[in-house]
């Protein structure tokens, strides 16, 4: 692609009835790198992938992707993408393996071509020893790296991911976090969707946050740790007893409301004074004899940073399509 943009969207506008599950979002996406849109259930991230991928059209606003125009030039941007939806989508009655080869063919691979194509695959997403076992008998990791595999069939120029580790256990999550780890290094332009935090984190250049429709802040996470605040004094009291008195020195010395969890006798509390505010507190516990398991001063993590931007965090739990949560 000439164009520095993989994506491009101007005002994308996606009404559901009397819902709007867009409200004229703009996205740029330079080409060969990662980008995480983060969002609760509800926000716009599966819809805009939809948008983004022709199988949706917006309402209002424009879109190309891969220099193509979704609207008007589908079939060049079918052409040019990758998608792996939420639902695996590979064929449980076939191998994993007859699964790829049936792709490559679908996208117009001669046999040879399309069978060297799947062996590719089957070695680089790990699966060369489950590769003639059928897909039915794989683990959720196993379905969603051949499911992964097979969007790379036909080698896209842009990759969508509409919340790819979603229902995975932790050790599939980061395996699967290491193989599109590799897809970037090779240079691959990636957009997922995800509720996981640590996962924007983790593989994302930018972070977009999406709420209600609307793009509510962008950067990488360090950048929109800096907006949320700077340094956090964080302290675990040893006795729940003792929450509310350290809370109150904390809202003292800080001047700011401290953030409370009282089943985990956890206080967090914003500070500008730095390592001189972390001193000042632990001067004033050790006056009033109140005990800690920690006190430390730290960034904000990025749950803090959505908390704070969305005013609630995403609920990994609600297995609703967006469009359905919107509705």
């Amino acid at each position: 692609m000439s164009d520095s943009y993989a994506v491009k969207a101007r005002g994308l506008v996606k009404r559901y009835g009397s819902t709007i599950a867009l409200d004229g979002i703009d996205l740029e996406i330079p080409t060969g790198t990662a980008t995480a849109v983060l969002g609760p259930n509800g926000a716009g991230k599966t819809t805009a992938v939809r948008i983004l991928t022709t199988l949706a059209e917006a309402d209002e606003g424009e879109a190309t992707v891969a220099g193509f125009d979704v609207r008007t030039q589908g079939t060049e941007v079918r052409r040019r993408i990758g998608l792996a939806a939420q639902d695996a989508t590979v064929d449980p009655l076939l191998t994993g393996r007859e699964n790829l080869i049936m792709l490559g063919e679908l996208h117009q691979l001669g046999r040879r071509e399309a069978a060297t194509r799947a062996a590719e695959l089957l070695a680089e997403f790990s699966l060369i020893d489950a590769a003639d076992r059928i897909a039915s008998g794989y683990s959720g990791g196993m379905r969603r790296r051949l499911d992964l595999g097979a969007t790379l069939v036909a080698r896209p120029e842009v990759l969508f991911l509409d919340e790819p580790t979603t229902g995975l256990d932790p050790r599939a999550r980061t395996e699967l976090w290491s193989v599109l780890d590799t897809l970037v290094d090779h240079g691959a332009t990636l957009l997922l969707t995800t509720q996981y935090l640590e996962e924007a984190e983790r593989l994302a250049d930018d972070i977009i946050v999406i709420d209600r429709g609307r793009i509510i802040a962008r950067g990488d996470a360090r950048k929109l740790k800096r907006e949320v605040g700077g340094d956090h004094v964080h302290a675990v009291v040893v006795e729940p007893a003792h929450v509310p008195e350290a809370s109150a020195i904390l809202a003292a010395i800080t001047g700011a409301e401290p953030r409370i969890d009282a089943a985990a006798r956890s206080i967090i509390a914003p500070t500008s004074q730095g390592v001189a505010a972390l001193v000042t507190v632990a001067q004033a516990f050790t006056e009033a004899q109140i005990p800690v398991d920690d006190l430390s001063l730290r960034q904000p993590t990025l749950d803090e940073v959505f908390l704070t931007i969305t005013g609630s965090m995403p609920d990994i739990n609600d297995d609703r399509s967006p469009e359905e949560a919107t509705l």
